[in-house]
């Protein structure tokens, strides 16, 4: 229920705090498969919230590059120790988190380059750890964009990135009965506490969205490097 609480406040977040936990209960594989099937969804009900504000010419892109990522992703969830790859992730995203700290910001268009290469980064460490958040949100915060045009972005980046993810896991017979057991135990409560989180969103300000939204980075860093 807190992951779903931030889930509809800032449009992400819920796989970072799910994760960690999902994982140390139920092992990797079951974790990512539990955040994927819950992630979509909880998406399916937000997508008519913010299907129009999202910027599809930002979106696509991401997506796309995402997408063609995610069976490396896979591959490594299969082969690689998950707490060292997991501790790779977390100093990127402190390294990220800290620049944007100390006031940079970034000011002109996001380039097609830029966006791919993101969304290759964020579709490897999705179908890797189910944690493909922090690239995506660090790329969209640096710049000027409005808080609902950002949270529109993140939402619809992930309802379609989710989909592909998840067709990616059942083909590499990664989706356990046990995952989906859990995931079916757990989704009302998330969904119930996504819905209360989306009612906040309408009473906040910008500041408080990008302070909520960076301060959550910073914490999921740190813990990952000390987990």
């Amino acid at each position: 229920m807190a992951a779903g609480l931030m889930r509809g406040f800032a449009g992400f977040g819920s796989g970072m705090l799910m994760a960690p936990v999902f994982a140390i209960l139920y092992g990797p594989i079951d974790a990512v498969a539990m955040v994927t099937l819950l992630e979509l969804v909880v998406s399916a009900q937000l997508i008519p919230q913010v299907y129009k504000e999202a910027h599809w010419s930002l979106v696509g892109p991401l997506s796309l590059a995402a997408i063609l990522f995610m069976p490396v992703g896979a591959y490594i969830l299969q082969s690689a120790d998950p707490v060292v790859l997991t501790r790779l992730m977390a100093a990127v995203v402190l390294a990220f988190v800290l620049v944007l700290l100390a006031g940079w910001r970034y000011r002109g268009e996001k380039k097609l380059s830029s966006t791919l290469a993101v969304g290759a980064v964020s579709g490897v460490m999705m179908a890797s750890t189910s944690l493909g958040n922090p690239p995506v949100l660090v790329y969209l915060l640096a710049g000027n964009d409005p808080a609902r045009s950002i949270r529109a972005n993140v939402i619809m980046y992930f309802a379609v990135t989710q989909v592909v993810l998840l067709v990616v896991l059942g083909y590499m017979a990664l989706i356990t009965r046990s995952a989906l057991t859990m995931a079916t135990i757990v989704a009302p409560g998330y969904l119930l506490a996504t819905w209360i989180g989306s009612r906040l969103f309408r009473q906040a300000d910008e500041k408080l969205y990008r302070r909520a939204t960076i301060a959550l980075l910073l914490v999921i860093a740190v813990y990952g490097l000390l987990r």
